[in-house]
């Protein structure tokens, strides 16, 4: 392989990375800004509070979106694979 095309392999792994954190992580960040603002207002401020509605959610977004991400890393480890083999 030559660093070109390791490098565009390491892009791929990014994007790959990027794709299948995003929709858990910006969803919990809204979360817990919600869930901040909430304690602001009503100045609760127990720090425990905001983990079990997070937990949920992503557990949410794994169950609607698990299949989807279970796909995305097959192709990239198939394509990964013909790689290999093509050396």
């Amino acid at each position: 392989m030559t660093n070109g095309e390791v490098s565009d392999l390491m892009y791929e792994v990014f994007v790959l990375a990027l794709k299948l954190a995003a929709p858990m992580l910006v969803i919990s960040m809204l979360i817990g800004l919600l869930i901040s603002i909430f304690q602001a207002a009503t100045q609760i401020h127990e720090q425990t509070i905001t983990f079990l509605p997070k937990l949920l959610v992503i557990a949410l977004i794994l169950v609607f979106t698990g299949s989807n991400m279970l796909v995305m890393l097959q192709d990239f480890t198939n394509k990964i694979f013909q790689l290999m083999a093509a050396l």
